[in-house]
């Protein structure tokens, strides 16, 4: 197959008309009008246009003009919808509470993340006591004035004397460390740069694993990044002298990982050309003379090492076993003929694994709510933890010698809970609870399960308040994922009570593409599958509407990422479903995601369309940019997307933007917001209750819904 670029040349100065209010009604305006240039790319001899492929250029002036016109006329129409500035206030007030986590242990010190409530970033304190006054150790919010550079990562030594921290700076992907000396918080040395989807492992006091790619040609937001690589740093030494490991265009993968168990007998390295299925090698390193060992080769499943048990690895796998399963690996004879099963595949599918007080917590998922079970190293079960409804547990981390470690429990109405577990008897006990201003007992969570177009059984949560009518008149929130193996599961969002307290219902599917039923589940979505998770959305807003808990006059679709790639193809392929569409930096050119950052990796679960005709006429099919047809009347949309999304480019929803606004017609806007400093997530709190604000009365106006918080201040 041959792609050829017939005409890529832009021309300098992009004509954009600038926009223009019909009337103080924002439900009428004129929108930017981009000029289209003559790019077109040939696929297995079929012509494919690509207009707005100037706009995929993030350092041009062209595309920096663009986006301003765009957010004029965004923010224009959102500012003058009357409600607008009393759903972010009581957005603001709703989230002014005090949230933890769950605590850990390093070294002498007991330390834990804390929000006071409206802080951008949550803040790392410690203290040695439980009845001791906690101190600071590190405050993100003095990170940046404007509160948009945050700690993405913390690692200690084992004796807890130093720390090596990773930042993120405006949302980017794009990671620095520092290293720090945690007695006294000096910084050891200088800080390390280009780190990128990695994590910090340290070996002893002296140096640590990373992993990094070097600096794209091009822009660095948008320019693809293709060979990972792994190095080990000496601390005190310079970064240009750091040890390669492995990874390059030698042994090219795109992404590779590096850990150190417990005990830092083995190092682990995992390899990776695509988001699922991964290699792995480990080095003895009580062995002076010792290499890295390479224990499984290809990418066809999933391995993780939780621990070693002596000379033997614990290891997480699919392999044979789609829902998971836990086995014992000697390292010197890895042939999967030779694992041991430590827990066998279960009916219900692993979600992940974790380790403290030297027992195994396997986190299962039983229709998509947590079910924790405690095992020794041997594969007995000793406990199954109890939780006060179906929800959401995570954590139960913790050193070898711990007697008691935490955990954290959500669900869609109670806020994230810490929780103390005793090991020895499987108790648990409150340990931080939130004070919240909502009443979680007016609230009422259904779980449903609804038959998708080809007859596959589909779990869905419904949340509401209690005594809905089912009336067919409830604005109704339906969001989902389907993808990457990413199970959605039933948590806490201070901002969807808002939501919920106005009369709001809130639906979430769990369509196949994620992992709610293990490998089996993922891979009915993918690839060729795709489609199943389209159909699987679009049924779930039929069972909706079919049992009156919405019409499609009141159905608002969501979904970010992937999802935002959802959103878009439902709204494409079903334009009367909802009202109301926001994809939220969505993966929306199919036939060109694979050109930028790290976007090759996801090929597993999409394919390319250099892969073979079927796969390009498959993607080309259903890529939400391709899928606009002109004179089609699509739903109210709120595209949002950031300047700083270095994982899903902007240039994704830049040029659903264009396309939508040059074919839609009726009277349904489309319009695209576009933040700054901000990433594929918002890069702080207030940014992020900006959006959701801007997204509920976007909402709200286009339903033609007054919410009752807004008449009460009317």
């Amino acid at each position: 197959m041959k792609i050829q670029t017939l005409a890529l040349v832009l021309c300098i100065s992009v004509v954009i008309l600038s926009c223009t209010s019909k009337s103080d009604d924002p439900s009428r305006m004129q929108y930017p009008i981009s000029k289209k240039t003559d790019s077109t790319d040939i696929y297995f001899g079929t012509s494919v246009a690509d207009p707005y492929r100037w706009l995929e250029d993030d350092r041009s002036i062209a595309t920096t003009d663009w986006i301003k016109a765009e957010n004029d006329v965004t923010f224009g129409y959102l500012e003058k919808i009357p409600y607008h500035q009393v759903i972010r206030d009581r957005m603001e007030k709703i989230y002014d509470y005090e949230r933890l986590s769950a605590p850990f242990i390093e070294g002498e010190f007991k330390y834990f993340y804390k929000n006071d409530g409206l802080q951008n970033q949550s803040v790392l304190y410690r203290k040695k006591n439980y009845e001791d006054q906690p101190e600071v150790f590190l405050d993100p919010n003095t990170f940046s004035t404007e509160g948009t550079t945050s700690l993405s990562a913390i690692s200690f030594t084992h004796d807890g004397s130093l720390a090596a921290y990773l930042i993120s700076e405006g949302g980017s992907d794009w990671r620095k460390a520092i290293v720090m000396r945690t007695a006294d918080k000096t910084i050891v040395e200088d800080t390390l740069r280009d780190l990128k989807f990695s994590g910090l492992a340290w070996k002893g006091n002296e140096g640590f694993y990373y992993s990094l790619y070097d600096k794209p040609d091009g822009s660095e937001l948008s320019a693809k990044t293709q060979f990972h690589k792994l190095f080990y740093h000496k601390v005190g030494t310079p970064q240009y002298d750091d040890l390669f490991i492995m990874g390059g265009e030698q042994t090219p993968r795109r992404y590779i990982g590096a850990s150190v168990t417990e005990d830092e007998r083995f190092l682990v390295v995992t390899a990776a050309k695509s988001t699922s299925g991964n290699e792995f090698y480990v080095q003895d390193l009580h062995d002076p003379h010792g290499a890295l060992i390479n224990i499984v080769s290809g990418f066809d499943n999933d391995h993780s090492v939780i621990d070693n048990a002596g000379s033997r690895l614990l290891v997480l796998t699919n392999r044979n076993a789609p829902n998971g399963r836990i086995v014992s690996i000697d390292p010197q004879n890895p042939s999967p003929n030779f694992w041991k099963d430590v827990v066998p595949e279960d009916k219900n599918a692993i979600k992940e694994v974790s380790i403290g007080g030297g027992k195994i917590f396997v986190n299962y998922l039983n229709d998509a709510s947590t079910l924790v079970k405690q095992f020794d190293y041997l594969g007995h079960l000793e406990h199954d933890v109890k939780f006060p409804e179906l929800g959401t547990a995570s954590g139960f981390k913790g050193k070898a010698s711990a007697k008691i470690i935490y955990y954290q429990f959500t669900s869609f109405t109670q806020p994230t809970t810490v929780y103390k577990y005793q090991i020895s008897t499987g108790k648990s006990a409150i340990y931080e609870k939130p004070t919240v201003d909502f009443n979680p007992d007016d609230f009422e969570t259904r779980q449903v399960f609804y038959t998708s177009k080809d007859g596959t059984r589909v779990p869905m949560f419904i949340v509401f308040k209690k005594g809905l009518k089912l009336d067919g008149k409830n604005p109704t929130w339906l969001y989902a994922y389907g993808g990457f193996n990413i199970s959605l599961t039933p948590t806490f969002s201070a901002s969807r009570i808002v939501w919920l307290e106005n009369g709001g219902v809130y639906a979430q599917p769990n369509l196949r593409g994620g992992g709610e039923y293990g490998e089996k589940w993922h891979l009915a979505g993918a690839k060729l599958n795709k489609q199943n998770v389209f159909d699987d959305f679009i049924a779930a807003g039929d069972y909706l509407v079919d049992e009156r808990y919405t019409s499609h006059e009141y159905l608002a679709i969501s979904g970010g990422s992937n999802g935002g790639l959802l959103v878009g193809a439902t709204m494409t392929q079903r334009p009367d479903l909802a009202k109301v569409a926001l994809p939220a930096v969505g993966v929306m050119d199919m036939l060109r995601y694979n050109k930028f950052t790290a976007g090759a990796g996801w090929a597993y679960d999409y394919g390319t369309a250099e892969d073979s005709r079927e796969m390009f006429e498959y993607l080309l099919n259903y890529s939400p940019l391709h899928a606009i047809k002109q004179g089609v009347a699509y739903p109210a949309t709120l595209i949002t997307t950031a300047d700083h999304d270095d994982r899903v480019v902007p240039a994704h929803s830049f040029k659903f933007a264009a396309t939508l606004q040059e074919k839609q017609v009726g009277d349904n806007p489309v319009m695209i917001r576009i933040d700054t400093k901000s990433g594929h997530g918002s890069s702080n709190l207030s940014k992020a209750l900006d959006v959701m604000a801007d997204q509920y009365a976007f909402t709200w106006f286009n339903m033609g819904i007054v919410p009752p918080l807004a008449k009460k201040d009317m």
